[in-house]
């Protein structure tokens, strides 16, 4: 098994600084690696992200992050993408990395990803040069992320972004907006990797599990969805003869 502890949206600020930490205090004995699924910050400033980079400091396992849109708000995602891998947190940004936990690879690939809607109900790189921007940014990101998936050959794959790919784990939330909470273009780019989970957060009020068109679990881990400070998602790990996906036992702390 492997014991993958994932949480989004945490939204710290210097006047929380050690409220959050102070709930991960037994997460080395549940989990091997912990992913944090972007919105670290509330307004993206140096401030919050040193406040959120100690929160995540020496928790003793592996810590994977990505930034959400928050922590692009005051334009200084590469000042907190800085200060978080100061921290020793490993942030993705189209990229990948691979952990061995316990002579089993775990790779993992993500960024925060973008929107632009859902099959049927999506919007088109047609038009206005402001709606190109729009769709191709996301296309752009869809590209990077199957490009990384595609370069790791590992015993389990995860896909880490803010945004979602697939709109299952947006229930509840207004059916107005999913444009600007998801696209379809990431969940194809999981799809063909055959990853083994997804894992997102960005929407609050949305659902914690769902499935990919082409039947990859997603999981949205934003904090007001799961109202822990972390959920643990055991993944059995496949022979790798055959590489079916990995079957998942879920707990929360």
């Amino acid at each position: 098994m492997i014991r993958v502890a994932a949480v989004g949206d945490l939204h710290v600020g210097p006047d929380v600084a050690g409220t959050y930490r102070a709930r991960l205090s037994a997460l080395a004995d549940h989990a091997d690696v912990f992913l944090v699924a972007g919105d670290l910050t509330r307004h993206g400033t140096v401030e919050e992200g040193l406040a959120a980079a100690g929160e995540l400091r020496d928790l003793g396992i592996p810590v994977v992050a990505v930034l959400g849109n928050h922590d692009y708000h005051s334009d200084a995602e590469d000042e907190i993408t800085s200060v978080l891998r100061d921290a020793g947190v490993t942030v993705l940004e189209g990229g990948g990395t691979v952990l061995d936990c316990a002579g089993t690879s775990l790779g993992i690939a993500g960024g925060k990803g973008f929107g632009g809607g859902f099959e049927g109900r999506c919007a088109s790189d047609f038009g206005e040069p402001e709606m190109k921007g729009f769709i191709r940014h996301t296309r752009d990101f869809a590209g990077r992320l199957t490009e990384s998936l595609a370069n790791l050959d590992t015993d389990v794959t995860i896909a880490l972004t803010h945004y979602s790919p697939c709109a299952d784990t947006l229930e509840g939330e207004p059916p107005e907006i999913y444009p600007f909470l998801g696209s379809y273009l990431m969940g194809e780019a999981i799809d063909a990797a055959g990853v083994d989970l997804a894992i997102h957060g960005h929407a609050h009020k949305g659902t914690e599990k769902g499935l990919t068109s082409g039947g990859v679990r997603v999981r949205n881990v934003a904090l007001p969805v799961i109202q822990h400070a972390y959920t643990v998602y055991w993944l059995e790990v496949p022979e790798r003869a055959d590489r079916a996906r990995a079957r998942e036992r879920v707990s929360a702390w």
